[in-house]
């Protein structure tokens, strides 16, 4: 009975303590991270550096005069020298640390045994960060921060930055128009991508831009967000006619800023190397975001007359995305499948869009589209998209890196709340004002008494 009694007293505490550790590691990772993964792996770091680091072939042999040194003092052998580490900063994702990289070491070999780190040190992953010629920080991710999305709390983006997704190395993907002024997402049917357009149009709702949407299934994707767009076309025929307005708005901008660097009215387009930014604030017009959903329905044609309509339209906005970056006017072009088979002008406009998102899609070719022609590694990250998970997805740009991203869950009602809310930041522009979208008005709801009634006594 003694064993029995000493057995429970010692080993339900310790059964509780796996338990509930299990538990916590299972649902509630950045809680399990803080209590038991930080102190472990921090253990596993000091205790093992200099190991790890001869293991993965980052260390070097020692300078001459460390070696006499070392043999005048210690009489001990010579070993070769990892990279001299910083102060561990601990994070509430992972670790943070600093390295001084030896001569003849550069942060490509730390780079390329970042998975050797992550099995050595326990960690989800590794990622590897230049901070200076000879420094490169080391980022220990403790957990799957992608399994479910939390946004740093002091993610503040700038003018024209929209911060829409986290990274798996725990950083926010911030979308900034001035950096990359066109991007092309696509995705299947519940990738994502919807929730996508929705962080951007709400970042962007609470900023003094022009919002112009082009929704080709009737609307129902930017409905919601009426109050803040400045136009909206729901179907082709709309689009056809809005289209050519803004080629009017770039080259009417164009003209203002010829005007002003005293440019000759005759110059081309195309040899003007300045933009708005250059312009006085109280004459530089306002930036307009273009928004295309579902782009693949203006492409589409059933006859000679949709024909010629859609090579209109296709010209406008290749001419868009070729031009519009001076004039303050970017594509925020999404659509299911975007390729060559869509018909004259694809290619090129697709060619154009220097961003590229790719969320899950239903087939290999459909991730070549997106990353093929500037990342091809990314291809079979983005084909092997689970759809458990929507949201998650692979971005990529023209320089050639890549990573995996997810937005957080924001619902419908929210994004329509904070347009409702920055109508009142709706540019005045006479030339959209014709495909200003109709606002229903707010449902009047009735007059609640404070009076609290008294029942009639007899």
């Amino acid at each position: 009975m003694t064993d029995v009694t000493t057995l429970l007293e010692v080993g339900g505490p310790v059964a509780a303590t796996v338990g509930g550790a299990a538990y916590l590691r299972a649902k509630h990772p950045a809680a399990y991270w803080a209590t038991v993964g930080l102190p472990v792996s921090t253990v596993k770091l000091l205790g093992s550096y200099g190991a790890v680091m001869d293991a993965c072939g980052l260390t070097v042999p020692p300078s001459r005069l460390r070696a006499w040194a070392i043999q005048a003092l210690t009489r001990r052998e010579v070993r070769p020298v990892p990279p001299r580490r910083g102060i561990i900063r601990p994070t509430s994702t992972g670790l943070r640390v600093r390295l001084r990289l030896a001569p003849g070491q550069e942060p490509a070999d730390v780079a390329a045994s970042a998975e050797r780190l992550r099995h050595a040190w326990g960690v989800h992953g590794v990622y590897v960060e230049e901070i200076k010629p000879g420094v490169v920080e080391l980022r220990l991710i403790g957990f799957d921060v992608l399994r479910k999305v939390r946004m740093p709390r002091k993610t503040v983006g700038g003018f024209l930055e929209v911060p829409v997704a986290l990274r798996e190395d725990a950083t926010p993907f911030v979308r900034d128009y001035r950096a990359i002024p066109h991007q092309l997402t696509l995705g299947a049917t519940l990738s994502g991508k919807s929730m996508f357009l929705r962080h951007l149009i709400t970042g962007l709702a609470r900023q003094p831009v022009a919002l112009v949407g082009i929704d080709c299934k009737r609307g129902v994707e930017l409905a919601p967000f009426a109050p803040r767009l400045s136009a909206l076309a729901t179907d082709p025929v709309q689009a056809a006619e809005l289209l050519p307005v803004l080629v009017k708005l770039m080259e009417d901008r164009y003209d203002l800023i010829k005007a002003r660097q005293g440019i000759a009215p005759s110059t081309p387009d195309e040899e003007i190397t300045s933009d708005i930014w250059g312009l006085p604030e109280d004459e530089r017009p306002v930036p307009v975001v273009l928004l295309v959903d579902e782009v693949a329905e203006l492409f589409l044609i059933a006859t000679r007359k949709d024909e010629e309509r859609r090579d209109e339209m296709v010209t406008q906005l290749i001419r868009l995305a070729q031009l519009g970056r001076a004039a303050g006017i970017y594509l925020e072009v999404c659509g299911q499948r975007f390729g060559a088979e869509l018909g004259k002008g694809a290619t090129m406009l697709r060619a154009q869009l220097t961003g590229r998102v790719c969320h899950r899609v239903n087939d290999e070719a459909s991730a070549k589209m997106a990353l093929g022609d500037i990342a091809p590694e990314a291809v079979g990250a983005a084909c092997a998209i689970a759809p458990e998970r929507p949201g998650l997805a692979v971005a990529g740009d023209t320089s050639g890196g890549w990573s995996r991203i997810r937005t957080p869950h924001l619902s419908l009602a929210d994004a329509a709340a904070t347009c409702r809310d920055n109508a009142h930041l709706v540019p005045d522009l006479p030339a959209l004002e014709p495909f200003r979208p109709a606002v229903p008005a707010a449902p009047v709801c009735a007059p609640v008494s404070l009076v609290k009634p008294v029942p009639a006594t007899k």
